[in-house]
């Protein structure tokens, strides 16, 4: 899609579908999966179980941020019509 074209969509779905590009790798989902289940997060531990090397794994999830992005996503979804064909 074109730069320009992203001005005809609202500041809200340029948002999601910013943060949705997260998802588009499966070793992404696999650490965010692994790192939502753990009461701490040791990055070593993470090489160990997704098998990524630890340059690939650097960075920390960020509760507050993903409790904002999961009310987003929430919202998004939850204005769907479930009577659509």
């Amino acid at each position: 899609m074109g730069a320009s074209k992203v001005d005809i969509y609202s500041s809200s779905i340029n948002e999601i579908a910013t943060i949705a590009k997260v998802f588009s790798h499966p070793a992404r989902v696999a650490i965010l999966q692994y790192i939502s289940k753990q009461e701490s997060c040791i990055c070593n531990d993470i090489v160990e179980e997704i098998g990524l090397a630890q340059a690939t794994i650097f960075q920390r999830l960020n509760i507050e941020r993903f409790q904002e992005l999961q009310s987003l996503f929430n919202s998004f979804f939850n204005q769907t019509k479930s009577n659509c064909c």
